[in-house]
This record gives structure tokens, sequence and C-alpha cells, in this order.
């Protein structure tokens, strides 16, 4: 009898077809299926089938089955896909759906932009970040070094370094776990801006000329902004940057680049607000019968309506002038609804209304010294180019109503040191005596005040003693304002063109109860780095107070020096 086959023999006779068949069904009859066994079934399946396969069997598997292993299995089997598998699955656990590119946001205006900043930029205006309304910003790290390399020190500079490194930290502490989705800039409080903060967090890959050293910073923010454009090129990617060379460098790379405007007041100088109108030729023929008049005290004020009225602010001077006709100076002194109240001025212009012995010559002057005289005016700004009488007219006041009429206890004047060349040095002696050569205006002035110009004498008399004028005249360094209050002061701010907005303000807030300050300028004749006509603390305040009842504004068109200065006023 022959003997049965022995086991070997009949797994020789298998095929390899039905070992793999087999070997499932031994599987599930021991400990359940195995899933690594898929990977050895990968090789001869389609893609679509492996997904198929492996969601099958994660469905049949036990509870029990450990995670590691299903783990080891699903690296098998994505190993053995081929390039056209799909991009969303994976052969494990769970499916894990592939990340996608944050979408554009849109805004009212389009597009929402990009914006790249400067390390100057947050070193000129540590809240420029919360400037940009609906728009991006992205902070290279490079920006992160050098904000932190300049916060060190006293400086200017180095405060606002110092003060952008905390609003960062105050961003990121709100939503440190969504540093790479980007940063919302409302989370502290600022409602204005509504776009988003994204730093740099992975090196970005981008090709500079070979003429531009790869090391400066300069450079490596112009290849963060290119490398952007081309990982962007939905939206617009722009740098702001207040380094010309900087913005004249990414212009000719083809990129984007703008100056940092929110700093500026006016775009034009042109544009400011002079404190003044001229009322057309037809103005009376256009009110007619709707004008109303009555007197009050030595004044005559009128009460006009129709379009004109959309164009007064309060304590703003108009004027008439006509051939034939009577000239009309006056001041708007309320606006409401559709009507103004005009009030005409005194004529400082007649010796019998001088004050101090100095008479105004022009009808800017005349206006600007109805200001200067006015108690109701706590705040006054003038403009003008040299020679125009702003310091002479506001110290003719000044003494007026601190020694005459005793409105003031005494004349505070200060300005912003800052010279015309290179500096001399330190100065010796007290901190008045410090100031001294920088009040040469004001010696001119008060020497020319002392002798008088030939006037009626006044109460006090032109023969009064220099010393007796300096003793209610004090000469303050800014430098030592902060925390002061002024009570019942006559505050000068002279060469105040010179100041940025946040010195303007330092010294403005030091007013107390019955103090006037008096803030003087030639916006032509900037000396402070980075300063402009738009941006210079004169033209913000002007800007700011326009309109306020309670200050007045007025440019000296015409110098009075000498006809020298004032034909170099106009050719140089």
């Amino acid at each position: 009898m022959p003997l049965p086959p022995a086991p070997t023999g009949r797994a020789s006779r298998l095929s390899s077809g039905d070992l793999a068949a087999k070997a499932p069904t031994k599987t599930r009859k021991s400990t359940g299926p195995v899933i690594g066994d898929v990977s050895e079934l990968a090789l001869e399946l389609e893609p679509t089938q492996i997904a198929a396969s492996a969601q099958a069997l994660q469905r049949m598997a036990p509870a029990s089955a450990k995670p590691a292993r299903a783990k080891k299995t699903a690296a098998k089997a994505t190993t053995a896909n081929t390039p056209t598998a799909p991009a969303k699955y994976t052969v494990a656990d769970s499916v894990v759906p592939v990340s996608k590119p944050a979408k554009v946001r849109k805004t009212g205006s389009g597009v929402a932009k990009l914006f790249v900043l400067d390390t100057n930029v947050l070193l000129h205006d540590p809240s420029s970040l919360f400037r940009f309304e609906e728009n991006d910003i992205y902070l290279p790290m490079i920006v992160l070094e050098e904000l932190d390399a300049h916060k060190k020190g006293m400086t200017e500079v180095a405060r606002n370094g110092r003060q952008a490194s905390r609003t960062l930290d105050a961003l990121v502490a709100t939503q440190e776990s969504q540093l790479a989705q980007g940063i919302h800039l409302d989370a502290t409080g600022q409602k204005g801006a509504t776009g988003c903060l994204f730093f740099q967090t992975e090196p970005l890959h981008y090709h500079l000329p070979e003429s531009l050293p790869q090391g400066k910073a300069d450079n490596q923010i112009l290849g963060v902004v290119e490398a952007l454009r081309q990982r962007h090129p939905e939206r617009p990617v722009v740098l702001v940057s207040k380094d010309i060379n900087m913005r004249v460098k990414a212009r000719a790379l083809g990129l984007e680049a703008e100056d940092y405007q929110n700093d500026k007041t006016l775009e034009d100088g042109d544009m400011l607000y002079t404190g003044m109108l001229q009322l057309p030729l037809d103005f009376w023929a256009k009110v007619g019968k709707k004008v109303e008049s009555w007197q009050s005290g030595a004044s005559t004020c009128y009460r006009i309506s129709g379009a004109i009225t959309q164009q007064l602010h309060i304590n703003q001077f108009v004027y008439y002038e006509a051939p034939g006709e009577n000239s009309l100076f006056a001041r708007v002194i309320e606006i409401r609804d559709k009507t103004a109240v005009l009030e005409t001025l005194k004529d400082y212009g007649h010796q019998k209304n001088n004050v101090w012995g100095v008479t105004t010559r022009n009808r800017e002057q005349n206006f600007a010294m109805n200001l200067l005289m006015d108690p109701d005016v706590d705040f006054v700004t003038l403009a003008g180019t040299a020679g125009t009488g702003k310091t002479l007219m506001a110290l003719a006041a000044g003494l007026t109503q601190v020694l005459d009429e005793r409105r003031y206890s005494e004349i505070i004047m200060t300005r912003a040191t800052v010279s015309v060349g290179e500096d001399i040095g330190f100065l010796p002696g007290t901190e008045e005596e410090k100031m001294g050569p920088w009040m040469g205006a004001l010696d001119d002035n008060l020497e020319f005040l002392a002798k008088g110009d030939g006037g009626n004498p006044g109460e006090w008399g032109r023969s009064a003693t220099n010393d007796l004028i300096r003793s209610r005249i004090k000469i303050k360094s800014m430098n030592f304002m902060r925390g002061r209050t002024f009570l019942n002061k006559y505050v000068i701010i002279d060469e105040a063109q010179n100041l940025t907005p946040k010195q303007m303000k330092t010294l403005i807030t030091r007013a107390g109860p019955g103090t006037k300050i008096i803030c003087m300028g030639n916006l032509a004749q900037i000396d402070t780095p980075y300063l402009t006509e738009g941006s210079s603390g004169l033209t913000y305040v002007v800007d700011r107070f326009k309109g306020w009842p309670h200050s007045g504004h007025i440019t000296l068109a015409r110098g009075e020096r000498s006809r020298l200065a004032d034909f170099a006023s106009d050719v140089l």
C-alpha cells in the first residue's frame, strides 16, 4: 500500500497564487487578520485597490490590534505605492488630509495686500503694526534681529525699539498656538487693524543678483520680498521702508516698494490749513437779504448762510476786498446748521491799538495779533517764512498781557535745540545759561521791544530795563518738560517745525489752568533728520486743532524784516 504524501509534498505542489490566497484564511483562524500582510499584496494591486483593501481590513481588525504594528504596516503600504497614487490617504488607523495653503482674504477694495515691514518703520513708529487696516503684515526674521540690536540706550530710536518689541510680545502671547497661521492684529484691542501678522517661521529660497551682498540685512529683506512674491502670485506683496535707497533697490529688482505714509499729515505742504479764506467778489450779492447783523461791544457780527458756510471753521478768518467797496475782515465765531456768525476784528495796525509799541503791517499779522490777544484762545500756531514777525508779535503780546494786563504770571520760552550745522559741543552753566546761545532770536526781539520803535510809551514805559523784562521771562529746555504743569503761564515754543508729533504732544499737555501756548515755526527750514513738511509736529498740530473753538492758526505770507530778507526768501 502506498504511503500518504508528506505535508511538505502538498506544500511543494501548491502554486504561489494559492499560497497568497490561503495566507489570509490561516491568519483569520488564529489571531484575526494581520494588517501587515497587505504589504505582500501591494505589489500586485492598483493604488485604488490598496486603499479599499486597507479600509476593509481596518474595519475587520479586532479592538486588540496593536497601534504600533498598524503604523508599521502603513509605512510599508505607502512605500509600495506607485507615483500615480492619490494624495489624500494613509493606510493607518485614520485618514489624514494633506494641508492646503491658506485662502487669500478678500476686502472691500479687493485682495488684501501683504506688507513686508523694514526695521526702520518699527523704529520710526512703534504703532505702525496697526496702521495698515485690513491688510496683512509680514516680518522677516532679520527684522527681529535688527530690532533687538537697537533696543539699548536712552535715545528716541531705542525707546521706539523697546516699545515695538513689547507690542510684538503682547500679540504673540494672545495667540501663540497660531503663530504659523497668522496672528490677528486686533487681538489686543486695536479694532482698526483687521489683518494678520505673519512671522518668518521657515527659510525662504530666493535668488538675487550677485552684485548684492547676501549677508547685508537690507538685501536679506529684499530676498524675502522676492520669495513671497513668487509664493503668493495671487496677491500684491509690498515692501514698506523709510530708507530711500532701499526702495530704489527694490524697484530696480521689480519689487513693489512704498514709503510709510501714516506719519504724514499732508502729502503736499501747499494744502496746509492757512487759517483764512478770501470771500468771493459776488459774496454780498449771493447772501443778499439773508444777512443778519448786530453790534457786540466794539465789534459787528453778521449771520450768513449758504454754501460757503460748508468751507468755514471756528476761529477761521475771512476777508472781503473789492475795488470800490468797503472791505470786511472778520473771524468765524459760531457755526450752526447751515449758518455761520462772523465778528469783525480789532485793527492792531492803528497806532492807538499798538501792542507794546508794535503795530501790525499787513492783513495776516493783524489776524495773528487778534488770536494772540484773545484770552479765550488757549492755543495759537503761527507759520511763515523768515522775517514775517512771528517771534516779535508773540513776545509783544506776551509782555503786554503779563506786565500790563496781569493776565498771566510769566512768559516761558523754549525751542528745539537742533543746530543748522555741526554741534559746537557741550555748553557750560545752568539750564538757562545752556539755553542762552539758542535764544538769539529772543535777545534780538527784546532789544527792539525795550528801546521801542518811536511809539508812545505804555504804562510801564519803554525805558524799562532788560532786567525787569527778563525777570518775567524764563528760558526752559524741552528735555526737562516731562511731568511739569504750567499754571497761568504764557508759553512760547519757537522753531516748532523741528519737533516730532510726539514731542509736540509732550509740550502741549504741560498746560494747566489759565495757560496759553503759542507754537511758531517755518516749515521751509526743517533741520531735524527724517522730518519733512508733511510729518513735522507743527503740521500735525495745525491739522488736529483745526476747528477747535479755543485754538487758531495763521500762515503769515509777507516778510517785514527787510527788503533784502524778503527778496532772499523768494529767490533762494
